[in-house]
């Protein structure tokens, strides 16, 4: 054997006479350390689908509540909240109601950081006095609509007064917020909890104590109608967004990270397989691979039989495809 052609080298890497280095099949311990990766991130992969699974069903459910309840009839305030201390039941969150009562205007407190169409403002947030069909009265906070910001930022320039003495309003019920640990200016809150509503009133929560119910209302009619209307609340968004297709995205990944395994695998075994063929046979193959890659290749001139040094070169580098 010639000195010049490639000599095994201990660790599966081959060493030709020309100083180049080129990687030999694979060890069992390489084989099941790559199995092992490919099961990992396969598994981590459909951990993360089965997230966004779940997220794209919890979305589903939320629009179909709204769907469902938006548009209802409208329906006694009392039939859901049948006195202090009532939660709204979490199917009927949506669900339009009527009270007849008093709002609460000096109680009005201002809801930040919760802007409208893309548009920096506040919400005006009125506690409202309902008497209930057996004569009990409960507090029940209304988000009565937006005011842009002002000119300085820091508070609306003005907020129209809700309608005086007696009112009848329609209103979606919407379960309390959890409470805010973030701090605001006075007279503003962060979050849509009647409790803290009520504290950041100028007279606190005293007033109320004993009245109030685990909802707010997001207002829809007025009647009489306020000599200045808000800008009126949106419609809840009913866009299921892209859960359900990052969560198939994420079960492709995972048939990529085992089929990528198993076309390596397959592609080496094939190599191998590669030494039970003629010499020739692989010398044509190894020089159509390395044309069609753009890598010089050995190969044997046409006017002479292939040499046994020619042989063995094709024979490696046919395991090595």
């Amino acid at each position: 054997m010639s000195g010049a052609g490639p000599v095994p080298h201990h660790g599966g890497v081959l060493h030709d006479g020309g100083g180049e280095e080129s990687r030999g099949p694979r060890t069992t311990r390489q084989w099941v350390i790559l199995a092992v990766a490919a099961v990992v991130l396969a598994a981590l992969c459909l951990v993360a689908g089965r997230w966004q699974w779940n997220r794209a069903e919890s979305r589903n459910a939320e629009i179909d509540l709204v769907n469902a309840n938006w548009s209802a009839p409208v329906v006694p305030v009392d039939e859901i909240l049948p006195g202090p201390g009532s939660v709204v039941p979490d199917d009927e969150v949506w669900q339009r109601v009527e009270l007849t009562g008093e709002y609460a205007t000096d109680a009005t407190v201002l809801l930040r950081n919760r802007p409208v169409g893309g548009r920096g403002g506040y919400h005006v947030l009125v506690p409202f006095e309902a008497r209930l069909a057996d004569g009990q009265e409960v507090v029940i906070v209304v988000d009565r609509g937006f005011v842009p910001l002002g000119s300085d930022g820091s508070a609306p320039d003005t907020v129209p007064a809700p309608p005086s003495g007696e009112v009848t309003v329609v209103t979606s019920l919407r379960a309390d917020e959890p409470p805010s640990d973030r701090g605001a200016p006075p007279g503003q809150v962060q979050a849509i909890s009647t409790a803290q509503v009520l504290a950041a009133g100028p007279q606190g929560a005293a007033w109320a104590q004993g009245r109030t119910v685990g909802a707010y209302g997001a207002l829809r009619a007025e009647d009489p109608a306020p000599a200045t209307a808000l800008a009126p609340l949106p419609k809840p968004d009913t866009d299921p967004g892209s859960h359900l297709s990052y969560a198939f995205q994420w079960g492709i990944f995972a048939i990529g990270a085992i089929g990528g395994y198993v076309l390596l695998w397959r592609r080496e075994r094939g190599a191998l397989r590669g030494e039970t063929v003629s010499a020739g046979d692989l010398l044509l193959a190894s020089g159509e691979a390395a044309d069609g890659a753009g890598v010089r290749a050995r190969k044997a001139p046409r006017d002479r039989r292939p040499t046994a040094e020619d042989e063995e070169d094709a024979l490696i580098e046919a395991q090595l495809r």
